[in-house]
């Protein structure tokens, strides 16, 4: 299909007053592209496997040997060609693979454009969690529900067919469905997310009731002003952060949550204020700088007010104000491998994330990696460390990619991947540069 021409697409014209059929309507031209866009995913799907079975073929050039590390590399090279995150670039190799070489029915179908890539991507999804051998039943019946149906249609069309035909007993399946228990969180936008808890539908219905009874307990209140859905999410909020854990183990209930907040100098400051003959003055551009929010690591800015009430009760605050001290350990040469406590808080506060393409894991979650290796000469040095989580820092020292820092560049690093293609990753913010001042009475200016 890749080296074939797209054909031209039959369209259902309209007659004008004539009785002439002057081209396709509105609805039709919108049906032409969607048609066009089932095609190019069809030989999208297939460039990537081919992708992904080259890279297979020559996995010395991933790093060799181990194929997780190899699925790992190349998933990484994926997402960032693409510009998609790793978990979006593995959705695309998996649906790829599994309509290459085990529906090959459906990926026709598609190039065909007689079915939607959504189509295509449930289809995958749900014959993948079937039995191999219901697969092998219920795969060509599937691709004709796709071509009849609608999505949300076929969707429940297709489960139906599939529970019929499974042999496995809902009991059975019910408990290797708890084993994918998990509680995620989602970032959303203006310093809020989703927290998302996949649990056994009985509980999540009890949690829900008994969060609604409380909410609608509290909005019946003469002065309540909230809504029942904002009740809920305060309920919710309080009885995990604030509520009564008794019944836990000792070790449980000793869990406090450490936050490093960023929080600009001058945006302690209120308009006007001195603090004393050697504090800061708050000058005719302070305003400038105040503008400036605090920040979680792994969330971004947030009010500067929220931070203080949110984190009133942690124990564990790591306190960093962009006006930085001096006497600051940046450096430690070759004297020591491990980097002293002061200088690993400043790589993950520079970096707040993994300083890899594309990733987000917080750089609290992160090892320090020397990005020059220690055995081949590297330093324990700012200019030589970064942040990586544990998959790409493997990926680094295993997975065929190089990595090197930027010069001058404050802390940026080029990554090179096994194709040769280069990435470039910055930093989340620079540490200040000091110069000495020329004159004795400008020992209170700002670092420049």
């Amino acid at each position: 299909m890749d080296d074939e021409l797209i054909g031209e697409i039959d369209m259902v014209s309209l007659p004008d007053e004539d009785g002439r059929f002057e081209g396709p309507d509105d609805v039709g031209l919108v049906t032409e592209v969607a048609d066009m866009l089932a095609v190019f995913a069809a030989q999208r799907l297939e460039r990537v496997d081919r992708f992904r079975r080259n890279a297979l073929a020559d996995a010395a050039r991933y790093g060799g040997g181990v194929v997780e590390v190899v699925h790992r590399s190349l998933r990484l090279e994926l997402a960032a060609a693409l510009r998609i995150t790793e978990h979006a670039a593995q959705t695309l190799l998996a649906h790829a693979e599994a309509l290459v070489h085990r529906y090959p029915g459906a990926l026709t179908s598609l190039g065909e454009a007689r079915i939607t890539e959504r189509h295509a991507q449930i289809l995958a999804d749900l014959l993948d969690d079937a039995s191999a051998e219901v697969r092998e039943r219920v795969s060509d019946r599937a691709v004709e529900l796709a071509e009849q149906h609608p999505v949300g249609t076929f969707r429940r069309a297709l489960r139906r067919l599939i529970d019929t035909e499974e042999s496995v007993t809902l009991t059975q399946r019910h408990e290797a469905a708890l084993t994918q228990r998990r509680v995620v969180i989602e970032p959303a936008a203006d310093g809020m997310a989703w927290l998302h808890a996949l649990l056994p539908a009985v509980e999540a219905h009890a949690i829900h009731a008994r969060l609604t009874g409380m909410g609608k307990a509290l909005t019946s209140h003469p002065d309540n002003t909230r809504t029942l859905d904002q009740t809920r999410a305060d309920v919710l909020g309080d009885l995990l952060i604030d509520g009564d854990t008794g019944s836990l183990t000792p070790e449980a209930r000793g869990i406090r949550a450490t936050v490093a907040v960023t929080v600009p100098a001058l945006t302690l400051l209120t308009e006007g204020t001195t603090h004393g003959s050697g504090g800061a003055t708050a000058t005719d551009d302070s305003h400038l700088h105040r503008s400036a929010p605090a920040t979680v690591e792994g969330l971004g800015p947030i009010p500067l007010d929220t931070a203080k009430e949110l984190c009133g009760g942690a124990d564990g605050w790591m306190r960093i104000l962009t006006h930085p001290e001096t006497g600051m350990v940046l450096s430690v040469g070759r004297t020591q491998y491990r980097p002293p406590p002061a200088l690993r808080r400043l790589v993950k506060w520079r970096a707040d994330t993994c300083m890899a393409p594309g990733c987000t894991i917080p750089a609290s979650r992160c090892e320090i990696d020397h990005t020059i290796a220690w055995h081949h000469g590297g330093p324990t040095s700012l200019e030589n460390h970064a942040p990586l989580c544990t998959g790409h820092h493997t990926i680094k020292h295993h997975g065929g990619w190089t990595v090197e820092q930027i010069p001058d560049s404050g802390g940026a690093l080029l990554w090179t991947s096994p194709s040769g293609r280069r990435y470039r990753v910055e930093p989340e913010r620079r540490v200040p540069v000091f110069r000495p001042s020329a004159h004795p009475a400008d020992a209170g200016d700002a670092p420049v």
